[in-house]
C-alpha cells in the first residue's frame, strides 16, 4: 500500500482567504461571523452567517470560464490555486501526469433559482443562458476545475450533507493507497447565497443570537442555540510518497486513517454509535491508539443536541487521555459541504505552527462537554497526530486521521 501524503493546501473562508490569513485568526480566536440584513430582509429566522468577499477573477480567468462557474466554484478555484502553488504543480507537470479531483458539494441553490425565474418570466428556455447548467449541477466544481486546469486523473463529485469534503479526502486517500492514482486535488465548497440555506434555517436550526454576531457560534457551551451557516472553499493536494518524493514536493502531512458509517436510522437525528465507529475505524486503519491522539477537531456545530452526542461519542472513544478539544466552527460558523475539507486545513495549520485554536465562546460546559478537554483558549502544544470528525443529514459519518510526516 501506497502513503499518502498532503503536498499543497489552500483555502477561501470567512476568517481569511488565504493560508496566511487563516492561521492569524485560528491564533487569535477571531470570528467570521456576521449579521446579514439581506437575510432578515428575504425572511430568514436567522441572519447570522460567515461572511465572504466575493471574490475577483477578471484578471484570472477568461470570461466563457467565469460564466461556467457559481458562488462556490469561484472559492473553490481559488483555493486550488494556492494549493497547487503550495504543491510546487505547474499546469506543464499536470498536462503530463494523471492529476485527478475528488471535491466535496451537496448544493448548487442560486443558479438553479436564477434560470427558473428568468424561464418563467421569458417562457423561453433559451434566456436562461449556455452557462446555466454548468452553474446548476451538483457537480459543478468538479467539472469546472477540471476543465480549467486539465485534470485528467479521476473526476467527481461527494454529496454527502456536512460530511462531503471529509469523505472526498477519504476516498482519495484511498484511490491513492491502493495505487490508482498518484495525485488527486480534493476538497469541498460551500455557497453562502440568500437562496443556499433557506430551507436549513426553516427548521430552527440556526443561532438567534443576533445582537453579538460573533458569540452566536458556541460548540459544546451549554448556552448554545443553534448553527450559524458558513461556507467557502478548501483544497488538499494529496499525493503518493512515492510521487512526492520524486519530485522533491514539500510535505504537509500524512494521511494516516479513515473511518466511515452511517447511523441507518432518523435523518436529521444524530446517534452516539455512528460516529463512534467512524473513529474507531479511523483509529484502527491508522494504527494509532487513542491516546496518541494530540489533537482532535469535532464536528461541533452548536446545536444542542449534535454536540451533545458528539461529546458522549468522544468520551465514549477518548475517556481521560490528554488529547485537546476544540471545534474551529466557533470561529467559523458551520461550513457545511466544506467543512471536512476546510477543517483538515485549519488543523494542518495548527500542526505545523505548534498550537491548538481556541473553541471560543466556550463558557459554561454542560453536563457531557464538561468531561472533555476543551480549549477555550489558544495553546501552544506540539501536534504530531490530529483527528477530524464530520458528521451529515441522512447518518453519515466520517472521521480522518492525520499525522506530521516522518522519513
Amino acid at each position: 500500500m501506497n502513503r499518502v501524503v498532503i503536498t499543497g493546501y489552500g483555502i477561501y473562508s470567512c476568517i481569511g482567504k488565504n493560508i496566511d490569513a487563516v492561521k492569524e485568526s485560528l491564533y487569535h480566536g477571531k470570528s467570521g461571523i456576521v449579521l446579514d440584513a439581506l437575510r432578515k430582509e428575504f425572511g430568514y429566522r436567522s441572519g447570522l452567517t460567515g461572511y465572504l468577499e466575493p471574490p475577483y477573477l477578471k484578471e484570472l480567468l477568461d470570461r466563457r470560464s467565469r460564466l461556467m462557474l457559481p458562488e462556490q466554484g469561484e472559492y473553490a478555484y481559488l483555493a486550488t490555486l494556492e494549493a497547487l502553488k503550495n504543491a510546487n504543480l505547474d499546469q506543464d507537470y499536470i498536462d503530463k501526469h494523471d492529476v485527478g479531483i475528488l471535491y466535496g458539494n451537496d448544493s448548487s441553490a442560486k443558479p438553479i433559482i436564477d434560470a427558473i425565474d428568468i424561464i418563467r418570466e421569458k417562457k423561453n428556455t433559451m434566456f436562461a443562458g449556455s452557462g446555466s447548467v454548468f452553474q446548476s449541477l451538483n457537480s459543478t466544481v468538479t467539472m469546472n476545475l477540471a476543465t480549467i486546469f486539465r485534470l485528467k486523473g479521476v473526476n467527481f463529485t461527494l454529496s454527502a450533507a456536512c460530511a462531503s469534503g471529509s469523505h472526498a479526502i477519504g476516498l482519495g486517500y484511498h484511490f491513492i493507497k491502493t495505487g490508482l492514482q498518484d495525485c488527486i486535488v480534493c476538497g469541498g465548497a460551500q455557497e453562502t447565497n440568500i437562496y443556499s440555506m433557506g430551507n436549513f434555517d426553516a427548521l430552527s436550526a440556526f443561532s438567534i443570537r443576533e445582537d453579538e454576531p460573533t458569540k452566536a457560534s458556541r460548540p459544546f457551551d451549554r448556552d448554545r442555540d443553534g448553527l450559524v451557516p458558513s461556507g467557502g472553499g478548501a483544497t488538499v493536494i494529496l499525493e503518493s510518497l512515492e510521487s512526492a518524493l520524486k519530485r522533491g514536493a514539500p510535505i504537509y502531512g500524512e494521511v494516516i486513517g479513515y473511518g466511515f458509517s452511517s447511523n441507518g436510522g432518523h435523518i436529521s437525528n444524530p446517534t452516539v454509535d455512528g460516529p463512534v465507529k467512524a473513529i474507531h475505524m479511523s483509529l484502527k486503519d491508522a494504527n494509532v491508539q487513542a491516546n496518541e491522539i494530540d489533537y482532535i477537531n469535532a464536528h461541533a456545530t452548536s446545536t444542542p443536541v449534535g454536540d451533545a452526542s458528539e461529546a458522549q461519542a468522544l468520551h465514549t472513544v477518548f475517556g481521560d487521555t490528554n488529547a485537546h478539544i476544540s471545534s474551529t466552527k466557533s470561529m467559523t460558523g458551520h461550513e457545511c459541504w466544506m467543512a471536512g475539507a476546510s477543517e483538515i486545513i485549519y488543523s494542518l495549520i495548527m500542526m505545523r505552527d505548534g498550537f491548538v485554536a481556541p473553541n471560543i465562546n466556550f463558557e459554561n460546559p454542560d453536563e457531557y462537554s464538561a468531561k472533555l478537554n476543551i480549549a477555550d483558549k489558544k495553546i501552544d502544544k506540539k501536534i504530531d497526530v490530529f483527528l477530524s470528525n464530520s458528521f451529515g443529514f441522512g447518518g453519515t459519518n466520517s472521521a480522518l486521521v492525520v499525522k506530521k510526516y516522518k522519513d
